[in-house]
């Protein structure tokens, strides 16, 4: 008898966790993206280009793209674009005053493209993304990682072969 009680306790705490967990929200792909495309925004130093660049574009989108455009005095575009799902790790080098945010893929993952260069138009693959940035705490690193973790973590999906 006690081995069927155990056994009825264990069944229901299991069947208690499973009713939790259908009714807990689970973080979405675009909850990701909206926190990183805040962080970005939020702590994004544009002194550190010494007045080179005109304006800037920084972009992380809803399906797991991020999209950076700079666009310079001379007239130069420099375009970077990487999916979130190819994040393989990120370092910081400055202070919490300023500093630089390297976000590096897992392969020659970052589309490079540069417009109107003296040595025309260059498109090329890269494996790292450089950030300028300020105003940045440890927390903030770490909570910039857990979200791109997250996102890698999330299954991909499935490409339909072509015939």
């Amino acid at each position: 008898m006690k081995k069927f009680t155990l056994c009825l306790k264990i069944s229901l705490v299991s069947a208690f966790c499973v009713f939790l967990y259908a009714f807990s929200d689970p973080e979405t792909l675009e909850q990701y993206a909206g926190y990183l495309q805040k962080s970005f925004t939020d702590h994004y130093d544009s002194s550190q280009e010494n007045g080179q660049v005109k304006r800037y574009e920084l972009n992380v989108t809803n399906n797991g793209f991020c999209r950076y455009k700079r666009y310079f005095n001379n007239g130069k575009t420099e375009y970077f674009a990487f999916k979130l799902a190819k994040f393989k790790d990120m370092d910081y080098y400055g202070t919490t005053n300023a500093g630089k945010l390297y976000i590096h893929t897992k392969g020659d993952d970052v589309i490079v493209q540069t417009y109107k260069d003296r040595g025309g138009d260059v498109d090329s693959m890269a494996t790292q993304i450089i950030i300028p940035v300020k105003n940045m705490e440890a927390e903030d690193l770490n909570q910039i990682r857990d979200n791109l973790e997250k996102i890698c973590a999330q299954p991909q999906p499935v490409k339909a072969q072509e015939q």
